[in-house]
């Protein structure tokens, strides 16, 4: 005990702490204010921890940013990748229900060409440089195919012709070739009337358009009247729709009439075909040539 009172700093740092709290224990108590020494003490205290706690907020505000920020990428993501998913399965719906239309238009044409033999094809080969002139399909002369026999789209409209064929493939000449030597008989129908004939003899490619040549001058004909084949040549049956009739004129003489045929074809797309054989009896081409 000696020793201790002995030790003066230690009495004191004693002494100063017991005062201290004193001072503060009676400057809180019952005042409202705070005296000088306690306001530049708080405020001390204050910009310690303001110069603390403003960064800390900062730092931690910003790692909840770039959660943030995370969190909505990934969602994007997510977001995005099923769309895309949707946007594939409508593309695929799509051309699921394209090609179940082309095939119930071939059943039902199945029922409007009850007096042909018809060959559902699939066309294999287009040549863009040959696109308005010809198409290979996957039958051939192992199918009974043969040249000039007549082709029609899943809607019933003539595409053209077999132009050459190979042992399981051909290749079918279109209308829309220009081709002088690719013509094709026609008629004309008015209800059940026959107005006139005519030789489709070219290509509109900028309208298009079928043209239809030689059409006496004195035919009834007008637009939106059904133009078919007539039969009356050795290739084309009769009976097959070419298209309507959209625009009349008299030719560069005067002598017949022209007319312009909205085909009911489209040249530029299709994806399935018929090949259509003649079921009635054609001219013997050696009878042909000596009539000729």
């Amino acid at each position: 005990m000696p020793s201790f009172f002995s030790n003066k700093k230690l009495i004191i740092l004693l002494v100063s702490i017991i005062i201290l709290v004193a001072l503060i224990g009676y400057s809180t108590g019952g005042r409202e204010s705070a005296s000088g020494p306690e306001k530049i003490v708080r405020d001390s205290v204050g910009w310690v921890q303001n110069l603390f706690s403003t960064p800390a907020h900062f730092v931690g505000g910003f790692i909840d940013n770039v959660r943030d920020i995370r969190d909505i990428y990934e969602e994007n993501q997510l977001l995005k990748s099923r769309l895309e998913e949707y946007a594939q399965i409508t593309v695929e719906r799509n051309q699921l229900a394209n090609e179940n239309q082309t095939l119930q238009d071939m059943l039902d044409l199945q029922d409007t060409l009850n007096d042909y033999v018809k060959r559902p094809a699939t066309v294999i080969h287009r040549n863009p440089d040959l696109w308005t002139q010809y198409v290979g399909i996957n039958l051939g002369e192992d199918h009974n195919i043969s040249a000039d026999m007549a082709v029609v789209d899943s809607n019933g409209g003539l595409v053209g012709k077999v132009k050459r064929t190979s042992q399981f493939t051909s290749y079918v000449q279109l209308l829309s070739d220009n081709d002088p030597s690719n013509q094709v008989s026609a008629q004309i129908m008015d209800g059940e009337d026959i107005p006139g004939y005519g030789f489709i003899e070219g290509y509109d490619e900028d309208r298009d358009l079928l043209i239809l040549r030689k059409i006496d001058i004195e035919a009834d004909i007008e637009p939106e009247q059904v133009v078919t084949t007539s039969g009356l040549g050795d290739v084309y049956p009769a009976g097959l729709i070419l298209g309507e009739i959209e625009e009349v004129e008299l030719d560069e003489y005067g002598l017949s009439q022209t007319a312009y045929i909205r085909p009911t074809a489209d040249f530029s797309s299709f994806s399935y075909l018929y090949v259509v054989e003649r079921g009635t009896d054609v001219m013997d081409p050696a009878l042909l040539e000596e009539g000729e």
